[in-house]
């Protein structure tokens, strides 16, 4: 496996750079997940955003570490697993992950793993904005 491509960043995410960065011949299958934010209402008024903090070097280290256990369960060619930090407005994507592997069984199980396993561990968390008010949740 190539080193994982593992990034926060306060910019929008994009789905065909994600994607170029996990093809690869090798890979017969390719999945991604993206994570948005959804549009609800609450007692406070409407979703505005959310708004996401981090404590980068643990949260890197941590998604890293996870790709690596990932790798010695499936045939990882290559992966990617972006989160956005700061606001995230209602429709836009607030975390990115795309796995390459030879096959497409492995490439479900592998970024579903990913993404269960980076929501349970990784130090990323966020603060729920509405019309009304604001409340933190677990990321």
């Amino acid at each position: 496996m190539n080193l994982p491509d593992v990034a926060l960043t306060d910019t929008p995410l994009d789905a065909s750079t994600a994607l170029a960065r996990v093809n690869t011949p090798g890979a017969g299958g390719i999945d991604m997940f993206w994570g948005i934010t959804r549009g609800e209402e609450s007692p406070e008024g409407p979703l505005v955003g959310l708004e996401y903090h981090a404590y980068p070097e643990m949260a890197v280290e941590q998604i890293q570490e996870l790709i690596r256990q990932a790798a010695q369960r499936w045939p990882i060619c290559r992966a990617v697993v972006w989160h956005r930090v700061g606001m995230v407005k209602v429709g836009e994507a607030s975390v990115v992950v795309a796995v390459s592997t030879p096959h497409r069984a492995e490439a479900f199980e592998s970024c579903r793993y990913l993404i269960d396993e980076l929501k349970k561990l990784a130090p990323i968390w966020k603060k729920e904005i509405y019309a009304g008010a604001a409340r933190w949740q677990g990321a």
